[in-house]
């Protein structure tokens, strides 16, 4: 059987197959569930790495053990960060679950790596101000519809046209977080810059 990465599959004496093309299946439900592309492209990442690291077998013929070992060596070897540890754990549930249609309920068992407890940072409103003011252009807009409004960036990159009302001051962010639409403020300091904005782009 092919592994997330081949095109083509060895069944035995010498014959050949097509190969069921994981990654491809994976994209295609991650998009289906609307998750963002930069979602796609970790999970995708983490889901390649994993078959590699267990020389190139298909998942459906791991278990456990690999997938344990995967996630311990991420920590001891790689030493990376908790939030990746768990954005790596969660891709390898969305291949088992979502695409081979494998409930596995030891990966329940897995424990999560914690994220240390920090007081967040956050800006002054002088600082914000002084922020924005070394930005220019297309820039500044983003950033100030950023601090304004409180969208992620991709979703502000992603905002289109029809989602401005500038008759309610109001922003529909498309398919945000969890897949799901909402309504934000738009700040009445930005409404003839995102006009101007909005020309420009016609």
């Amino acid at each position: 059987m092919g592994y997330a990465g081949e095109n083509r599959g060895v069944t035995g004496a010498g014959h050949e197959q097509p190969a069921p093309r994981l990654l491809d299946e994976v994209r295609r439900r991650l998009r289906l569930k609307h998750y963002s592309l930069r979602t796609e492209q970790a999970y995708v990442g983490w889901i390649r790495r994993h078959v590699r690291a267990n020389g190139k077998r298909h998942p459906r013929a791991m278990g456990a053990a690999e997938v344990e070992r995967f996630l311990s060596d991420l920590a001891t070897v790689g030493v990376v960060s908790a939030g990746t540890q768990n954005q790596a754990l969660s891709a390898l549930l969305f291949l088992y679950r979502e695409v081979l249609q494998i409930e596995l309920p030891w990966l329940d068992q897995v424990v999560r790596a914690k994220r240390p407890r920090r007081v967040p940072t956050v800006l002054s409103r002088d600082e914000a101000r002084r922020l924005l003011a070394a930005l220019t252009g297309r820039t500044w807009l983003i950033g100030s519809l950023l601090y304004g409004t409180g969208m992620r960036l991709m979703e502000c990159l992603r905002m289109r046209v029809k989602d401005v009302d500038f008759e309610r001051r109001e922003i529909t962010v498309r398919d945000g977080k969890g897949g799901k639409d909402r309504r934000t403020m738009l700040p009445g300091a930005l409404i003839e810059p995102l006009r101007r904005e909005i020309e420009r782009a016609r």
